[in-house]
């Protein structure tokens, strides 16, 4: 019965599942745990700053532990959720999920300037969960065209994320129940090393992510040239998609200034991704109509139980933005105390 449905769709490839179930299974659960160190670092460098802070050090120690006991069970779920529907989108709707992800993102960096604290960047670290897993498929599609033993290459890579999945979630588990009291004993060496160099997290974890999208640029590049850029379909299909796109680019981040939730995260992702499935609807066949279809739960697999995370972000930002009130009023008292010496 399921052999069927390319017939039905007109597609040779209704899924990935359609070529190779095995390694369509494996790029899913490679993608998923890159979702999942992703978001356990965040909540890492997170748990550490508001640790740090003396006043809501105390907040923090009775509330963390049950928290993590609450979601433990949600991301395990939301973790084997994900490698199904990663594993069920094809490599075009990844590969044009990539390029929006990457456009839109460079526009809202550009737009940030040369600000010293903006919340955008860190807001694009929880919107780039499903668009990250997306690029590590897109990528392990894109390297293992014609390998002749993919498979196995696939199960390597498959073993070596799901390790460093697990690394991350073992740390973000004892993070959760015990730093607060080894960072105060000074006998654990995890958390000593946490608590000196814990603030180089999310610097670190930018610049892996930036890596592995541009990685997946030139991979989603080649993907859609080979499957969409033919010479007949090409400008029926770039003037849909530059009008779109630049649409979203200008809007999204300009909207995105004044909104910061978890509602609004879902709307600025179900605009893009309606976007995405206009755009298949004039150019792309039913298959990729029902991928983009698939991404829609994605995305809100991966955004909902973000919740925290975003919480952290605006806390984070409240925290600096009172530290700078408190520092351009120091600079001005101390200004007016200079101008009578000065006069004199």
């Amino acid at each position: 019965m399921i052999f069927l449905f390319p017939w039905i769709l007109g597609s040779s490839e209704w899924t990935a599942f359609g070529s190779n179930p095995l390694e369509s299974f494996l790029q899913g659960l490679v993608g998923a745990c890159g979702i999942s160190v992703l978001c356990n670092l965040l909540r890492v460098y997170y748990f550490i700053e508001t640790c740090n802070n003396s006043e809501s050090e105390t907040k923090q120690r009775s509330s963390s532990p049950r928290s993590f006991l609450t979601v433990s069970w949600r991301a395990a779920l939301q973790f084997w959720f994900l490698t199904v529907l990663l594993s069920l989108v094809g490599s075009r709707v990844c590969s044009l999920i990539v390029l929006e992800f990457t456009v839109r993102a460079v526009s809202t960096w550009t737009s940030a300037g040369l600000d010293a604290y903006n919340r955008s960047p860190d807001l694009l670290m929880i919107q780039c969960q499903f668009s990250l897993g997306c690029g590590l498929t897109c990528t392990l599609v894109f390297l293992h065209q014609g390998a002749p033993h993919s498979s196995l290459s696939l199960f390597l890579a498959a073993a070596l994320s799901w390790a460093l999945a697990s690394i991350s979630h073992s740390l973000w588990s004892h993070v959760a129940k015990l730093y607060p009291l080894h960072s105060t004993e000074r006998y654990c060496g995890k958390c000593i090393s946490l608590l000196t160099s814990g603030h180089n997290i999310m610097a670190s974890l930018q610049r892996v992510v930036v890596l592995a999208f541009a990685l997946a640029t030139v991979a989603a590049t080649a993907t859609v040239y080979d499957h969409f850029l033919v010479q007949k379909e090409a400008l029926r299909f770039w003037i849909p998609l530059t009008l779109c796109y630049t649409t979203l680019v200008v809007y999204v981040p300009e909207n995105q200034q004044h909104q910061a939730s978890t509602d609004a995260l879902l709307h600025t992702a179900f605009r893009r991704l309606g976007a995405l499935l206009v755009l298949m609807l004039t150019v792309g066949d039913w298959s990729d109509v029902l991928h983009v279809l698939i991404t829609f739960l994605g995305e809100t697999v991966c955004l909902l139980p973000s919740q925290d995370l975003l919480e952290d972000v605006l806390e984070d930002e409240e925290v600096f933005g009172s530290s700078n009130k408190q520092n351009s009023s120091h600079k001005a008292q101390e200004h007016t105390r200079k101008l009578p010496a000065d006069d004199s």
